[in-house]
């Protein structure tokens, strides 16, 4: 095969193989599950976990594992157990299937002994991390370590050295026994995101769902958003889809505040494999701060939508003007691929009235929550979604089912991974909501106002700037006219005195000091005031908010109603802070002489030495001559061998020439074969 042959050939082949690559992709759905990563688990194998309860973490390390796809382009999964030392039962990279994995995972024996978590992840730094062929690639290197009591060596040193080489480190505590302060030192920052405590084994179930989700916003959220004093794993859609390029700024909902004016002519698409390479987790939350006017809020678009190659949604937030609703997409393992859910509570409606607004969805694998500036409006129960293709693209701002970009104003639109940002986000930057930016400015002490008390729409106590309009309340009862004073006494007129001459000019004074540069507020700090705000001044603002009488205008104590019905439960809490140490008891009586034990096995022997060192002396000095000994006895010895041939002698001398020798005689048979000629082909001998 020539030359040119053999590199068509080798297009050909790549062009194949380019198209099965592309073909598998957009056959496969992505998501927490086929995400690329390395997954250590650290257990404590000590004698205070017991078997039975080291039974318990195996099957829960089976159940976590379950949720991911095993093999070299997906899940790689380890498994260390440590007491003094640290054992590994399953390498990095060792099994290709969830089968696989869960029989080995299954044939780990609990070992017993003492606490040395240092050395364990240590051990997982330099030995199994290092050895991972995926290590260099950039795939998300995880190490979950599980421990029920203190560690008996130390820990925070091997911990730096494992997250400075990328090793994201989660810490679970198990029991009453665990240090909060040491689980804090091995796990990553923040704590409420890489720490976790559990009372005992049994309760480690509980907390299943929530490492997965973590697992998962490690492995398909990539970057980070700034907010307030925290980062938060998620993807801000103003910044990856370029609206500070592609859309003009404008005003925001307040003074100062960014936000960016979207046309007709702006196109706000993007490949989803850019956006979203791994898919999205199973919870997230989706914000976004915006505004839309005139004929727009009699429209139907998406706010937002992921489309796979042939342009079919997989997932959008559909706003519906028509009828005054708002809809979310996402995937199904239905046969269409989809399934979509309708909020259409009134309170709702609040999102087509032309003013600046919040819309918050708390996204879960059960169901979908709708929150409209910071007001929840309504829960809807949601089918398990699936994974999406990425080899479509995602767009914001579009008429349903049309390419068009719809003209709307867009101050924030984010997805956060994490489902408990749902509880740290607020509405502060909805005017008429909370909208403190102008009264921290004020030079004069703020008075806050407030409107009428409505139970029935949860809209209890709203806070107002003087920028922000301010409802009347009702008129009160004209008072009853009062009695009319007697006229005082006028006083007698003073006299009037000389006018003074008028003083030289002084001199002028020195400069004033210069004054105090005015206050800047970052949004973080406005956001942190205004939740001190409201969590510390709402409640004794609400106890003294007093119902009103429209007979009196006396205020009244009303009698209390009946009890509401119990609240949903509520969200996972935050961990506790720590508690500070208690005082050190007193030293207890010496106790009694214990009985005297049984004498013990005899033990091994041990192992054999090494060699000693061989080292030669110096030569000493030559001894005496020893005494002369007697006479050997004679006796004749063995013939030798024979010895070897001579040399040839030289050349003898030539001899005198001979005597001449008598005249041959002719013997008969010679004459005889001279005369008779022979037939050359007949046999016999010559004569």
């Amino acid at each position: 095969m020539d030359h040119s042959k053999k590199s068509m050939c080798l297009v050909f082949l790549a062009l194949l193989y380019s198209l099965q690559m592309f073909c598998a992709a957009q056959d496969m759905r992505l998501s927490c599950r086929t995400a690329p990563s390395d997954l250590v688990f650290i257990l404590d194998g000590s004698w205070s976990v017991l078997d039975t309860n080291f039974e318990i973490v195996k099957r829960w390390l089976m159940n976590i594992t379950s949720s991911f796809n095993i093999g070299q382009k997906f899940t790689q999964v380890g498994v260390i157990q440590y007491s003094d030392n640290p054992h590994l039962h399953i390498p990095l990279g060792r099994h290709d299937s969830s089968e696989e994995l869960i029989a080995a995972m299954e044939s780990i024996e609990y070992m017993g002994g003492n606490t040395r978590t240092g050395a364990a992840i240590q051990f997982a730094s330099e030995r199994l991390f290092a050895t991972s062929a995926r290590g260099p690639n950039g795939v998300a290197k995880i190490a979950i370590v599980l421990t029920d009591g203190k560690s008996q060596d130390e820990v925070m040193e091997a911990a730096e050295a494992a997250r400075k080489k990328g090793i994201i480190l989660f810490a679970i505590g198990v029991g009453s026994e665990t240090e909060e302060g040491e689980l804090r030192m091995i796990a990553n920052k923040p704590p409420s995101t890489y720490v976790f405590y559990v009372e005992d084994y049994k309760a480690i179930s509980k907390i299943r769902e929530v490492i997965r989700q973590k697992l998962c916003e490690e492995t398909v959220c990539p970057t980070t958003i700034p907010v307030d004093t925290r980062d938060e794993k998620g993807f801000d859609m103003l910044l990856h889809l370029d609206f500070a390029k592609k859309a003009k700024k404008t005003q925001g909902s307040f003074y100062g505040t960014k936000a960016y004016q979207v046309t007709s002519r702006v196109d706000l698409s993007k490949s989803t494999r850019a956006l979203f390479p791994d898919g999205l987790p199973p919870s997230y939350v989706f914000v976004a701060t915006l505004k839309y006017k005139g004929s727009v809020t009699k429209e139907k678009w998406d706010l937002w939508r992921i489309q796979d190659m042939e342009d079919k949604p997989q997932m959008a937030v559909t706003l519906n003007g028509i009828e005054r609703t708002v809809m979310f997409t996402t995937t199904s393992m239905a046969p269409s691929g989809i399934q979509t859910v309708v909020f259409t509570k009134a309170s709702a409606k609040k999102l087509f009235d032309e003013t600046w607004h919040q819309l918050r969805l708390l996204v879960t694998e059960e169901d979908i929550t709708l929150y409209v500036d910071n007001l929840k409006i309504e829960t809807l129960t949601l089918e398990p979604p699936i994974g999406i293709f990425i080899n479509g693209k995602t767009q914001v701002g579009k008429y349903v089912s049309k390419e068009t970009t719809v003209p709307f104003e867009i101050q924030k639109l984010r997805i956060y991974c994490d489902p408990e940002q749902n509880f740290r986000e607020t509405a502060c930057e909805i005017p008429g909501v909370v909208s403190i930016l102008n009264i921290l400015a004020l030079p004069y002490p703020a008075v806050y106002h407030t409107n009428h008390l409505n139970l029935s729409t949860d809209r209890i106590f709203i806070f107002h700037s003087p920028s922000s309009k301010i409802q009347s309340g009702e008129s009160g009862l004209r008072g009853q006219m009062g009695h009319q004073g007697q006229p005082g006494q006028p006083g007698p007129m003073g006299l009037s005195g000389p006018r003074g001459l008028s003083g030289e000019v002084g001199p002028a004074g020195p400069p004033g000091p210069e004054g105090k540069p005015g206050r800047e507020m970052s949004e973080q700090h406005i956001r942190q005031i205004c939740r001190d705000v409201l969590n510390t001044e709402f409640p004794s603002l609400i106890h003294n908010i007093q119902p009103r009488s429209c007979d009196s205008c006396h205020t009244r104590p009303g009698a209390p109603g009946p009890p509401g019905p119990v609240g949903p439960q509520g969200s996972r809490g935050f961990p506790g802070i720590p508690g500070s140490s208690g005082l050190q008891g007193s030293p207890g009586l010496p106790g009694h002489p214990g009985i005297p034990g049984l004498k013990g096995d005899q033990g091994e022997n041990g192992e054999k030495g090494n060699p000693g060192r061989t080292v030669v002396g110096d030569r000493g000095p030559p001894g005496l001559p020893g005494p002369m000994g007697p006479p050997g006895a004679s006796k004749p010895g063995y013939p030798g061998k024979p010895g070897p041939p001579g040399q040839n002698g030289d050349e003898g001398k030539r001899g005198s020439p001979g005597v001449p020798g008598q005249p041959g005689v002719c013997h008969p048979s010679l004459c005889y074969g001279a005369m008779v000629r022979r037939d050359p082909f007949r046999k016999g001998p010559n004569y």
